[in-house]
């Protein structure tokens, strides 16, 4: 009679290195990535006490001095650039900016006011 030999295990792989380079590569790109832009002027928002969070929407900025920044464009070439985009817009706005020049400055972005507008406030203390 004649019995076949048990099969030899082959030896089990040790996964350990590559889960590591996972994890480096992991960390590799979150710390390389940009997740949110930086702004392009310093604005420090009113303060408010609603509970609102504005919606995805294309970000403007209107520094103190009522100069409005649109990715990376300042003034003019801004307004012209906003003027292709119809969708909803977060205004960040500085809050020592004088109510009349945000009013005007908000005609020269949206002078049809057709658009859905919400401006960024923060917490009151």
């Amino acid at each position: 009679m004649r019995f076949d030999l048990p099969s030899s295990r082959s030896a089990r792989e040790n996964i350990v290195p590559m889960i590591n380079v996972v994890f480096l590569l992991l960390i590799f790109f979150l710390m390389t990535a940009q997740i949110v832009p930086p702004a392009p002027v310093e604005v420090t928002p009113p303060q408010s006490t609603s509970e609102q969070k504005p919606q995805d929407a294309t970000s403007v900025y209107i520094d103190a001095n009522g100069i409005i920044a649109f990715d990376d464009l300042f003034g003019a070439p801004a307004l012209a650039e906003l003027a292709k985009d119809t969708g909803p817009l977060i205004l960040y706005v500085d809050h020592q900016l004088d109510a009349a020049l945000f009013l005007s400055r908000l005609k020269q972005i949206d002078p049809k006011a057709n658009r859905t507008l919400s401006i960024v406030t923060q917490r009151a203390k």
